[in-house]
């Protein structure tokens, strides 16, 4: 079990409890009561810190290594899962998956980014930073889901597009702007969830939906904290105060009206309880796709327009005086 640094209480106790354990098996001495004591603690422990995570402690565990990917809810959420490949143009991206499901009764197409499990894996699957053939795979499954009138479903977990040479060399930039401009458009229902790390264009580029949840413990913002650090800065050592600056946490997107809802997960984070918090986003997954599927396809694609139209602040500045004071 690995734990976050603002956790070194509960890995004490964890600690105290493998101690315990160690002196039972060799000194054949029942400890059963001091561990369920501290079994207990750890609960009350846990719970304490988790009522009031930082901005900054909710990315930590947005990464955590054991944090349930877009495969292990595919595996649990969804049946009869066919993985498709490539992007007909380069290669297959192993950083974005993706293929044909259903959920429940009802046929899908599901789209995410993947990250890998191990060290070996995270390299195959360039840690979740697609490429521009990722984004490309991405919008011929949606047009595919589309023609047979599939509804789309997809998990954003990346810490950005991979920002490679190769990758601008190859359109990363158009890429993900014709998936946005795409997405937009889509005459399905589109639902999208944010079950990791959601960071710059590489989130927006499977990111534009009727819907677009966050998950309780992640993060949905331009940049990540260290990179906003570094920059404005020169250091990463205020990355914590970046990331309050961000306001990046689903508190704030629900706030700016950039997400629509907010999934729970167990106290302690997704990666302590997997299926509880697979079985709770499949419960909304089935709800959400209940109400869209009744719309007709015109009415969602006005409404996703209006939704993304109400984003952002601006100002309007008066034409007339602005001419006026051209003239003088």
């Amino acid at each position: 079990m690995q734990f976050l640094d603002f956790e070194k209480p509960l890995e004490d106790l964890y600690k105290q409890i493998h101690k315990l354990k160690e002196m039972s098996a060799k000194n054949k001495v029942d400890v059963s009561n001091s561990i369920r004591e501290l079994e207990n603690t750890i609960r009350s422990t846990r719970q304490q810190l988790y009522e009031n995570l930082t901005p900054w402690q909710r990315v930590q565990i947005s990464r955590h290594p054991d944090r349930p990917y877009t495969l292990f809810y595919i595996e649990q959420i969804f049946t009869d899962f066919t993985e498709l490949f490539g992007d007909r143009q380069v290669k297959d991206d192993k950083a974005m998956v993706g293929g044909m499901a259903m959920l429940g009764d009802q046929p899908v197409m599901v789209i995410g980014h993947q990250k890998g499990t191990n060290t070996k894996m995270r390299q195959i699957r360039n840690f979740g930073m697609a490429n521009p053939e990722g984004y490309r795979k991405a919008l011929r499954l949606m047009r595919m889901a589309e023609k047979f009138n599939r509804p789309i479903i997809t998990f954003i977990d990346t810490p950005g597009a991979f920002p490679g040479l190769e990758a601008e060399e190859r359109g990363q930039a158009e890429a993900i702007a014709r998936n946005i401009y795409e997405m937009v458009n889509m005459r399905v229902p589109v639902i999208c969830v944010i079950i990791g790390e959601g960071a710059s264009g590489g989130a927006l580029g499977i990111g534009v939906g009727d819907k677009v949840a966050m998950m309780e413990n992640t993060w949905y913002s331009v940049i990540s904290p260290e990179s906003c650090s570094s920059i404005l800065w020169r250091s990463w050592n205020f990355k914590e105060k970046a990331a309050e600056q961000l306001k990046l946490t689903y508190e704030d997107m629900s706030g700016f009206g950039l997400v629509d809802d907010v999934i729970a997960e167990p106290t302690g984070g997704a990666h302590t309880d997997p299926e509880t918090t697979a079985a709770t986003l499949k419960t909304y997954l089935v709800k959400t796709l209940g109400s869209l599927i009744g719309l007709d396809a015109d009415t969602r694609i006005n409404q996703r327009i209006d939704k993304l139209s109400k984003m952002g602040f601006y100002d309007e500045l008066e034409v007339e005086s602005d001419k006026q004071e051209l003239v003088n």
